[in-house]
């Protein structure tokens, strides 16, 4: 079996050599324009580029090093009609689950407050608000959202999760749809965005959405920026609507030096580091569909093009 490789960062080396660990019968060759990639049984893509997409129409199966497919199917029409797999958890749901959970209680807990006190020589205990009240609401309630939402219950947070369709998680109010994203919104303390982003998800989080929330609510996106409308959440964040954020994605990477929330001191930032990929869990996870693959049985974790996720 031959498995072409391809990452936009160039670093491929850490790749191959564990997938020669894992299965060395497999024959891991890197991308360029003297390759056929024809030749090959399966391909494994991170930023590719439109000239290698096009070349993948007869592998068995497209995988992403990532858990969001959204940079492939950008191309549209430009992607070859194979199956798309992409990254389960792989060790990204812990990663995210400390994400979220620190910055969940770091506005809870009012931290942010602390520190600007800290910095005027100020000591005084501030309030702390009724937990019962501070209820926490998960937009996107795959594996990851899922993981998220697992580890906010054992703290006690009120939990709720809003999903395109209907699902059932064990101590969680569970949302669906456009006709239940407003009750959703309405209970929601601090907006956790972690759905896909899609045509239909593009700016969802918009300022009419931003204006159902509490006043006083907080944001945070660990998905993709674009789920985001940033002009609406700056106007709400200096209206005093919404109290702020935690950004780790943008619509444009890097941040943009003169971006706006670079200097609203309400917005924390962080570049993309919510949940990094694992790759020796990635690997393994990767050799596994592959066995599964060549033995005729099914893989989770393929991508729903209706649905772009």
């Amino acid at each position: 079996m031959r498995l072409l490789l391809y990452r936009a960062d160039g670093n491929t080396a850490p790749w191959v050599r564990d997938f020669k660990a894992q299965l060395p019968a497999l024959d891991v060759v890197e991308w360029s324009s003297r390759i056929d990639a024809s030749a090959c049984d399966y391909a494994l893509v991170w930023g590719a580029p439109p000239e290698l997409l096009a070349q993948l129409a007869s592998v068995k199966a497209i995988f992403v090093a990532g858990a969001g497919v959204d940079a492939l199917f950008k191309f549209g029409d430009g992607l070859p009609d194979v199956p798309v797999v992409r990254l389960g958890d792989a060790g990204m749901g812990v990663q995210m689950a400390e994400y979220v959970l620190h910055a969940v209680l770091r506005y809870f807990r009012r931290f942010d407050d602390y520190e600007n006190q800290a910095r005027d020589g100020v000591w005084a205990p501030l309030a702390l608000e009724e937990k019962q009240a501070f209820t926490v609401g998960v937009m996107g309630t795959g594996a990851l959202g899922t993981r998220v939402l697992d580890a906010l219950g054992h703290f006690g947070f009120p939990r709720r999760g809003w999903s395109r369709t209907a699902k059932h998680i064990d101590g969680v109010d569970c949302f669906a749809g456009a006709g239940e994203l407003g009750a959703f919104l309405a209970g929601t303390r601090v907006l956790v965005c972690m759905l896909p982003l899609t045509p239909d998800t593009n700016n969802l989080v918009d300022r009419a959405v931003l204006e159902q929330l509490p006043r006083g609510a907080y944001l945070i996106n660990v998905a993709r920026g674009a789920l985001v409308a940033e002009p609406d959440l700056l106007a709400l964040i200096r209206s005093g609507h919404i109290a702020g954020a935690t950004l780790d994605v943008f619509r444009n990477e890097p941040l943009p030096s003169p971006h706006p929330f670079w200097g609203e001191p309400r917005i924390s930032i962080t570049p993309h580091i919510s949940a990094l990929t694992v790759r020796e869990d990635s690997v393994r996870q990767i050799v596994g569909k592959i066995n599964a693959l060549e033995r005729g049985e099914p893989v989770a974790d393929v991508v729903d093009r209706t649905r772009g996720y």
